[in-house]
């Protein structure tokens, strides 16, 4: 399994088990998966142990069915069937208050069945695409919409994400907006020279970096373009993209086409703990995504005092409050090479970019998750 993703959630639920009289158990379901499919990415999730310990946290793994793409309209449903009997035991060994989950679908879905089954209250967390691009699906948005009228709470993670959310059928008085914190102890400022340094990134110039999965709604491609465009001003210019995806292949056609093989660069997916250097020895940080629920890239670049270039969708206009944290643009070409010559033409106080982000930290988020989680306890006895 990939321990690079959902770390925004690992780092909600450790500090909420950290926080006086909590008792903290995590089920992450994983699907039973064939042998003979040749799906690597749910072969490995099937390999995992039925428990281990992260940290200090216990982590369940209950197996239930799953068949790709195939199974999506039921993978809820078998979620939730494949999670009942450890949640019955656990819950009579140690009676549960409540359920926090994350995910509206399927995840939120099998937690409020399951919450149901177990008489106990259920607060689902909306990330992003789970109310952003799944409510489209005809056969998953009406179990949306049931998930959202269930919950006895609901968080959204900006306030975009709740308009959405409402939009779908959510109603807006049991919906609290507790963004993100960011990782205060592994984000922050380091030296320019030194971040170079370390990377072995020895050319001179503007440097750009994009951190996301290489897929179209991520927006790279519009970078890529714009970036050719700015180059043009920026002789020096370089952007590096970090992560993976089947769509690589064709941003790395698309820079070849455009001359930029030498500028535009691929080092793949990066270990979380190296993102820190990435962000400092970069002068601009982009994202220019289709769709977005709160962004952690954002957060992270800000903590590290690297401004943002971003598009203004989902919550990022909600991170760049202020034009002292970055550039707000649309999701064209020309808009986001503007943007860009914008911020490299800036000067930034990094200090205060990264001050002002790193001081919403995840003990802060636990505290809000806490008080939400404690009222739907109270309510529903």
């Amino acid at each position: 399994m990939d321990r690079t993703l959902g770390i925004f959630i690992y780092q909600r639920t450790v500090h909420l088990a950290s926080r006086p009289g909590n008792e903290v158990a995590v089920v992450s379901p994983v699907p039973y998966f064939p042998r003979w499919l040749k799906t690597e990415r749910w072969r490995t999730a099937s390999t995992l142990a039925d428990f281990e310990s992260i940290g200090e946290l216990p982590v369940y793994h209950p197996r239930y069915a799953l068949l790709p793409k195939i199974s999506m309209p039921v993978h809820a449903l078998s979620m939730y069937l494949g999670s009942l009997a450890l949640c019955k035991a656990l819950h009579k060994r140690s009676r549960f208050d409540c359920i926090d989950a994350h995910f509206v679908y399927p995840d939120g879905l099998a937690a409020v069945l399951l919450g149901k089954a177990l008489s106990i209250p259920v607060t689902v967390s909306a990330r992003g695409t789970d109310v952003n691009l799944y409510p489209s699906f005809r056969l998953i948005r009406p179990m949306i919409r049931w998930t959202l009228h269930e919950s006895a709470a609901l968080i959204a993670v900006s306030r975009a994400l709740k308009e959405k959310m409402v939009e779908v059928g959510g109603a807006a008085e049991k919906i609290d907006v507790i963004p993100n914190g960011v990782d205060a102890t592994l984000f922050r400022q380091i030296s320019q020279k030194d971040a170079r340094a370390k990377l072995n990134l020895t050319e001179d110039g503007p440097l750009l970096l994009s951190v996301g999965s290489l897929m179209p709604s991520k927006g790279h491609e519009l970078l890529i373009r714009a970036s050719e465009l700015v180059r043009r001003q920026q002789a020096g210019l370089r952007l590096y993209i970090l992560g993976d995806g089947a769509f690589r292949g064709e941003l790395e056609s698309l820079a070849l086409k455009l001359g930029l093989q030498d500028c535009v660069k691929f080092p793949g997916k990066r270990p979380n703990e190296e993102l820190p250097t990435w962000f400092s020895a970069a002068d601009i940080s982009c994202l220019a995504s289709e769709r977005e629920g709160w962004p952690n890239v954002v957060t992270e670049s800000l903590a590290c005092g690297t401004p943002v270039v971003g598009a203004r969708v989902g919550g990022i206009p909600e991170i760049l409050h202020s034009p002292e944290l970055g550039v707000l643009v649309e999701r064209t070409v020309e808009s986001i090479a503007s943007g860009i010559e914008r911020a490299l033409s800036k000067r930034w106080n990094h200090e205060r970019i990264s001050s002002e982000t790193r001081a919403r930290t995840w003990t802060t988020v636990a505290a809000e998750v806490e008080a939400v989680l404690a009222r739907q306890v109270r309510t529903y006895k």
